[in-house]
């Protein structure tokens, strides 16, 4: 069998690969500054890792870790509902549901935690007694506002109002996403309205909802930090009770940071997996498109070796 030397236009068609010196020197010098300050944290004595180690897994700190994520799980779940209840007024056609979801999302938005927490906290100021009555049956139910409004019911209320008002613009703009051809298609299939939003918009939505909603939950985490200023023990409060007897601030602070950032972490491989299961139909499409255009090189790469 006769062998087929290549010609010098195949040999001119060898591809070389492009160097990218500004990327290797620009990652070298982030190396290097990222070894210096590792270096530097890690043999500064100041920082006492051993006080850390021994106080991550305190007693009270582990009670306000629980007190940090009780904060969180009740927060995100009732904001989110009454954030979806929020959403569906405003897009509603009644323009009373709508105006009152814009003033609701308008003042809670506008007002800072801190604030929010510091009413609720005094809200006995304004309202000694709690009372529920209706006209003809009198008083049905009268409280001191001091027994319902403990510190944890006042963090309670400020972070699930608060939660609410961003949630439902979340909320909003994922339902808003979804195309009108799918609302149409849906009408034409006889659904109901119910069976629309449970089944077309829902679905699709969540794909625009997921993103920005773990990240609202991620900060809501984090958010929860603010209640120590009533006394309420969660890591950082449980941190600063330690450290004003001890004096050991750096460390108590850096074992709350520690904790943040375990607790963040979780969540945010959480919300990694869950964005992946409502988004398989796009990754899909995004392979086929991505092997779409490696095609041609493939291709032209193992012509160029067989002709070899």
């Amino acid at each position: 069998m006769a062998h087929t030397t290549p010609s010098p236009s195949q040999d001119a068609l060898r591809i070389v690969g492009k160097r990218y010196y500004g990327r290797w020197f620009s990652a070298l010098f982030v190396l290097l500054l990222l070894a210096g300050l590792l270096h530097s944290i890690f043999n500064n004595p100041r920082f006492e890792w051993g006080v850390v180690a021994q106080s991550f897994t305190e007693d009270s700190i582990i009670s306000g870790v629980v007190m940090t994520l009780q904060l969180t799980a009740i927060s995100v779940v009732l904001g989110f509902a009454g954030g979806t209840v929020l959403a569906l007024m405003r897009l509603s056609s009644n323009p009373v549901l709508v105006a009152v979801s814009w003033g609701y999302t308008w003042f809670f938005r506008g007002v800072p935690m801190l604030v929010q927490l510091f009413l609720w906290y005094n809200v006995a100021a304004l309202y000694p007694t709690i009372a529920i009555s209706l006209p003809g049956l009198g008083e049905l139910y009268s409280s001191p506002a001091n027994a319902l409004i403990s510190p944890f019911s006042a963090a309670v209320i400020a972070l699930v109002m608060h939660q609410s008002a961003y949630a439902a613009e979340i909320i909003r703009a994922g339902i808003q996403s979804v195309g009108n051809g799918q609302l149409e298609a849906a009408r034409a299939l006889g659904y109901s309205r119910g069976q629309i939003l449970r089944y077309t918009v829902l679905p699709q939505a969540m794909r625009a909802i997921l993103p920005p909603a773990g990240n609202e939950v991620i900060g809501q985490l984090k958010t929860t930090a603010v209640v120590s200023v009533i006394s309420l023990q969660d890591v950082l409060y449980s941190a600063q009770i330690i450290y004003q007897r001890t004096y050991e601030v750096i460390p108590l602070l850096l074992v709350a940071t520690l904790w943040y950032l375990l607790l963040t972490s979780v969540l945010s491989v959480g919300q990694f997996y869950v964005e992946r299961y409502f988004s398989r139909g796009v990754k899909r499409v995004e392979a086929k498109v991505w092997f779409a255009r490696r095609l041609p090189v493939y291709l032209f790469n193992a012509r160029r070796v067989s002709n070899g």
